[in-house]
């Protein structure tokens, strides 16, 4: 029997006395009253049961309109799930960020009812939320066409066009498992196996289709309009490439027309700067089947890579770090004491000599602390920082390849700082302060910080955890830093702080790292004398400023769509003739730009100058030059800016002035 007593007198809520009558009345009549509240905080009593539809139809009718799931006491749910006891309920719309992810997994179930109604003998195996849409694994007996996609497409338009209401039912587990048998969607039943624990399961329907969900879904399909399929590509049935392969068709929707079209432009924006495409236009770099995931570097890529290279190196070195080297290959016995074996051997590449098994290190850590070894550390070493551009290779599965963004073979900026606990803070805050001017200086103005807390499993004591993290937190205030917590997100040894990069489209990418960890250098001996003449372990900060050298030029190369700034540029100029008349000139000008320490390419074809301008506009260089006759005279340059300004003739020794000042600048 629900208490007729609602309310203690407090101050925050004192006695009302209509809504004890109410209550008095309720449970005469045998009726529940419900107290629900409201975001505003407003408290409204409700008979029961009742559903977060009616909760939201008696707000109003637009709201009713606009509803497409709940929350109950922060739980999402449909609109159709029932309340039944005093709760906290929201109501979730197109404009919440749940509303809209909520619109993409329905619009996934709605793939799935296309490809049913299209090709009834495909089988359909998942179709889960991702960033800025939705996919559908599936199965079919031949690939899909671009033109099946289209037609996809349209079934799903005509489906929405039907208003039709999505219908929940939770389900008996074996009643489900028949569902799916009479339907033979074998890998559903697969899916089911693997929920031994699960009674009852969400089946949703979209009219004769059915799909089995947690959920929540839209209500009725008039909320998906605002959507588009995007591509079409393999997948392997739980992501193995051991197993049969499927077809993953992915999407996007939006909560408005409006949302959808800006999300397309983008799109077309990133097809344009698309890393691959630009690459094979400016001769940067290749990949190729006999070396997947390996990147074939062109004079001009790997100038690129020297540039980024040398400028990290004098940074480090100007910041107290010292570069080493450590091998590529080592035992298993190393790896088996670092805990990477047991951990991480699955992708792992091994091999064996002299019957010895060798494993090509995927990270610079434990090797690092070799030399750390080496000989005997004192307190006043400390804090000890050993950088390495270090050379690493991952098994990573070859559907999960691509471009530079996903690679086997890379080299990560890789860091250890060896320290005292009293010393993390002072180097979280230098290293904050150094990534922070690092990415400035390649135009990334837009960082976002996230500190990772500790995690329910973990190693070492509360106490040493309170200190790590209190510590990070300390150095980011220092810094003038605003942060994310993220609970449960760091290593079992440590917490991290991640730094998150904004591109030219608004994309996120996480780069830089700073990870603490106690327990690497206990598993690998590593220790050192303190002040009182004692042992003691050091605080090991694992740090990555640009992360994959391979990676960060990916993004380097779409946020600046490959035009980069002058000091970044592989070729910062050409030097074209307009007679060979001047090729002499030319060739002076290249030497002498060249001892400055400019890069520079020479064009001496024999072509007319407009199609050699045009020619040269695709590598988005920063200069051109242009030499006639006239040029040739005066001893001058005619210089022309990437984009197409005419700066006009020139002085030599101007211009060079003028390139040392624009390269400086960064400084």
């Amino acid at each position: 029997m629900a208490s007729i007593y609602p309310y203690k007198y407090n101050q925050k809520q004192p006695f009302d006395f209509l809504t004890c009558i109410k209550r008095v009345w309720s449970v005469v009549c045998g009726v529940c009253m419900l107290n629900i509240t409201l975001p505003d905080g407003s408290v409204r009593q409700f008979e029961a049961p009742l559903s977060i539809a009616d909760i939201a139809a008696s707000i109003g009718a637009g709201l009713a309109k606009a509803a497409i799931a709940g929350k109950i006491n922060g739980k999402l749910v449909d609109t159709c799930d029932q309340v039944t006891e005093d709760a906290q309920v929201s109501i979730i719309t197109a404009k919440d960020k749940e509303g809209v992810e909520i619109i993409r997994h329905s619009c996934a179930h709605l793939v799935g009812h296309a490809v049913k109604q299209l090709y009834p003998e495909a089988k359909m195996v998942i179709g889960p939320v991702i960033e800025d849409g939705f996919y559908y694994d599936i199965w079919y007996e031949r690939p899909f066409t671009p033109e099946d996609i289209a037609a996809i497409e349209t079934r799903m338009k005509e489906l929405i066009a039907q208003n039709y209401d999505v219908i929940k039912k939770v389900t008996p587990r074996e009643e489900v498992i028949n569902v799916f048998k009479q339907r033979h969607e074998d890998y559903k039943l697969r899916l089911i196996e693997d929920m031994p624990d699960e009674k009852a399961m969400g089946l949703y329907y979209h009219q004769e289709y059915v799909d089995m969900c947690r959920g929540p879904h839209v209500p009725n399909t008039r909320f998906l309009k605002n959507f588009k399929l995007t591509k079409l590509s393999g997948a392997y049935w739980r992501g193995d490439a051991k197993n049969e392969q499927l077809q993953r068709i992915y999407g996007t929707a939006w909560a408005s027309k409006e949302d959808l079209n800006a999300y397309i432009q983008r799109i077309e924006e990133a097809e344009k700067r698309d890393h691959r495409k630009l690459a094979k236009q400016m001769d940067l770099f290749h990949l190729q089947d006999e070396a997947p995931g390996m990147v074939f570097w062109h004079p001009k890529g790997w100038s690129l890579w020297q540039v980024i290279e040398q400028h990290m190196r004098r940074e480090l070195s100007a910041a107290g770090y010292q570069e080493i080297k450590t091998p590529m290959i080592m035992d298993r016995t190393l790896w088996e004491k670092s805990g990477h074996w047991d951990n991480y051997k699955e992708n792992m590449f091994i091999t064996e000599s002299e019957k010895r098994v060798y494993a090509v290190k995927p990270m610079n850590c434990p090797g690092h602390i070799q030399i750390f070894n080496q000989g005997l550390r004192s307190y006043r070493d400390l804090p000890l920082r050993l950088a390495e551009f270090g050379s690493c290779h991952r098994n990573e599965p070859s559907g999960a390849l691509h471009g530079l963004m996903r690679v086997r073979g890379f080299t990560q900026d890789d860091a250890h700082i060896f320290c005292t606990e009293d010393q993390i803070v002072s180097e979280a805050k230098a290293f904050n302060e150094l990534v922070m001017r690092i990415y400035r200086q390649f135009e990334f103005n837009d960082v976002a910080v996230k500190l990772s807390l500790r995690p329910e499993k973990r190693a070492g004591s509360d106490a040493i955890w309170d200190k790590a993290e209190q510590g990070l937190r300390d150095a980011l205030t220092a810094c003038g830093v605003t942060w994310e917590e993220l609970p449960g997100e760091g290593a079992f040894y440590g917490p991290k702080v991640e730094y998150h990069i904004k591109d030219a489209l608004g994309r996120s990418w996480q780069c830089g790292t700073i990870q603490l960890d106690f327990v690497l250098p206990e598993r690998l001996g590593a220790e050192y004398v303190t002040e009182e003449n004692g042992r003691a372990r050091p605080v090991m900060l694992h740090r990555a400023i640009l992360g994959s050298l391979e990676r960060f030029i990916g993004i380097l190369i779409e946020h600046h769509a490959g035009a980069f700034p002058l000091w970044l540029a592989p070729v910062q100029m050409v030097i074209m003739n307009i007679t060979e008349a001047q090729t002499e000139y030319c060739q002076q000008l290249a030497t002498r730009l060249t001892a400055e320490g400019f890069r520079v390419h020479l064009d001496l074809r024999n072509e007319k100058i407009g199609y050699k301008i045009r020619d040269n506009s695709t590598q988005r260089l920063p200069y051109q030059l242009v030499i006639g006759e006239k040029e040739k005279q005066d001893n001058k340059v005619a210089v022309r800016k990437r984009g197409g300004e005419d700066l006009g003739q020139m002085d030599i020794e101007t211009f060079i002035s003028q390139l040392k000042q624009e390269a400086l600048s960064l400084h």
